[in-house]
């Protein structure tokens, strides 16, 4: 059995109590009272060197990734501690009120107690009730992390006779992300599958203002679905009127085109930082979780009129829902956005179909996504099959269950979601993308030459980036680069911006010194970013923009 010393103590439902009880009766095995596991996975530390060396951290997709478990002083039970359970009576376990149990290869579990904190919800995990997990279990790839075998440890009951085992033999058929496309071998990738990965902070700066097709972040929450362009249908329903249908040639033939310079960021972009000041669920993203595209496609305002919406109505419809083509076993992906956004003919919301003059990669929504400039990429649904003008915003797990933020005290057992709207408008965010952690600063020089972004929500321009080098004591204003186009209060895109800062006098010319950079942003409605993570801190590490800071080492090296 694997480890499970690092688990919270957790009974067996009263119901699976009885039923160990009615095992043990006629087994000769020694059963103690299981301790359960009602914890959470856990991203720890910084991968930048891992990532360089091509080790892959798994993470949340669907379900987010979760907290570290506590650690549990109590001694471990053994496989031959345990009884023996057949799988007939495992498979009379699938309801609350006999016990919810699972088969893991020849291990039985208790899940009884852990639907309520399981991640993913309820419904996902209730599908292998009284049966075998491993078919589910297989399709996120934040089980294979080791927290989370610990927790299932943690659940074990009973241990199946031989004669019950099915091994099963999993193939490249069976895999749901074994058809995703190839991707750029520079990028640090923090989940394999689904696949989430970043651009190196360097190469981000380094390619410019619009970033290359193949080193922009990649966020999936699925496998990313193949889709044929010719039989490709954009279902668009309007509440009150009939059903359209549009075919890829339909939207680029019936409406006029329009091109966007937009900035989409992860809602949890410098998540590790925020890991840093205590655990948090979600992937351990860097500062690469933003990149910046022109986008080609036709305004979603253009085809919800088409399709019958009434762009003069204040009526009753306030809620723009997109569903993706990319799903699981319960539901695809998607979200919604309000209504105002959507049809505003100054919130150029776009149905894309090209990336930087190329149609979209698969990774990026092939043949058609949503771009939603100024809101949080969740937004952005990719692959996207269906648009409906609504009265009430998405129910899709992504848009009430996810991307939201919670005060630093509420934790995973006093959340509760339906409390906080979900996240759209971005809050001001800037990093320093050169130089990169812990690199040497020549002992010969007096400044440092520093290479950043800074980004707001909601079309607000970027007015002052400020860095320093001594905590905050001095501030040196950063050169902003040309807004490309951009009005101060439309300002989808990013703003670059570079800065020569003096050494500090404390660490000038002394090999070995240490020294801190660090940079803030101020965007055109003169919001700026707070010092410190702490207090912004929430349980699923989203909108961290506190000041970025850079740890540098002061070298006699020429």
């Amino acid at each position: 059995m694997l480890s499970s010393c690092c688990r919270s103590a957790l009974r067996l439902s009263a119901s699976s109590q009885l039923a160990v009880q009615t095992l043990r009766a006629s087994s000769c095995r020694h059963l103690d009272t299981a301790a359960g596991a009602r914890g959470s996975y856990s991203s720890k530390g910084s991968r930048r060197a891992a990532a360089a060396a091509g080790l892959v951290i798994a993470a949340a997709a669907a379900a987010g990734a979760a907290g570290q478990a506590s650690i549990c002083e109590a001694p471990q039970k053994q496989d031959s501690d345990l009884p023996t359970i057949r799988r007939a009576d495992v498979q009379q376990h699938k309801t609350k009120e006999t016990g919810i149990w699972v088969i893991r290869g020849d291990g039985v579990y208790d899940i009884t107690e852990f639907i309520a904190s399981h991640p993913g919800g309820a419904s996902k995990i209730m599908m292998a009730a009284g049966g075998n997990l491993e078919p589910f279990w297989r399709l996120y790839a934040q089980h294979e992390k080791q927290e989370a075998h610990d927790i299932l440890a943690g659940l074990r009951i009973g241990t199946l006779p031989a004669e019950d085992v099915v091994v099963h033999k999993v193939s490249a058929a069976d895999d749901p992300f074994g058809k995703d496309p190839e991707r750029h071998p520079a990028l640090i990738v923090n989940s394999a599958k689904p696949y989430n990965a970043e651009p190196p902070p360097d190469l981000l700066i380094d390619a410019g203002f619009t970033t290359p097709n193949e080193i922009h972040y990649k966020r999936n929450h699925l496998p990313v679905p193949e889709i044929d362009p010719e039989t490709y249908r954009l279902q668009v329903e309007v509440e009150g009127k009939q059903c359209v249908r549009l075919s890829l040639e339909d939207l680029k033939m019936k409406f006029p085109h329009y091109r966007v310079a937009a900035t989409i960021q992860c809602a949890g972009n410098r998540r590790e930082e925020m890991m840093a000041v205590k655990p948090v669920r979600g992937l351990s993203w860097g500062l690469g979780a933003i990149s910046t595209t022109e986008w080609t496609g036709v305004r979603l305002r253009d085809v919800l009129a088409y399709a019958g919406f009434d762009l003069n109505e204040d009526g009753p419809l306030q809620h723009v829902q997109f569903e993706g083509l990319d799903r699981d076993m319960t539901q695809a992906y998607g979200g919604s956005i309000p209504v105002h956004k959507a049809v505003d003919p100054h919130g150029d919301v776009l149905l894309a179909f090209e990336m930087n003059g190329e149609p979209l990669p698969r990774d990026h929504g092939f043949p058609v996504r949503v771009v939603v400039p100024g809101v949080v990429g969740a937004r952005s649904v990719k692959w996207l099959g269906k648009i409906i003008a609504s009265t009430g915003e998405s129910q899709n797990h992504w848009q009430q269950k996810d991307y939201k933020g919670f005060s630093p005290s509420v934790d995973w057992d006093t959340v509760d979601f339906s409390t906080a709207p979900a996240i759209q408008e971005l809050p001001v965010v800037s990093a320093i993308c050169a130089p990169t952690a812990h690199a040497l600063v020549s002992a010969h020089e007096d400044t440092i030459p520093v290479r950043g972004y800074a980004w707001s929500g909601g079309g607000r321009g970027i007015v002052r980036v400020d860095v320093t080098a001594d905590g905050g004591a001095t501030w040196h204003t950063a050169q902003l680069a040309p807004p490309e186009g951009q009005p101060l209060h439309r300002a989808w895109a990013w703003t670059l911006w570079e800065a020569e800062v003096p050494v500090p006098e404390g660490a000038r010319g002394k090999e070995g010194a240490k020294l801190e950079i660090a940079c803030k942003a101020t965007d055109a409605s003169y919001n700026t970013q707070p010092e410190l993570a702490a207090p912004i801190w929430n349980l699923r590490g989203v909108l961290t923009n506190h000041w970025h800071r850079v740890p540098l080492v002061v070298s006699d090296e020429e």
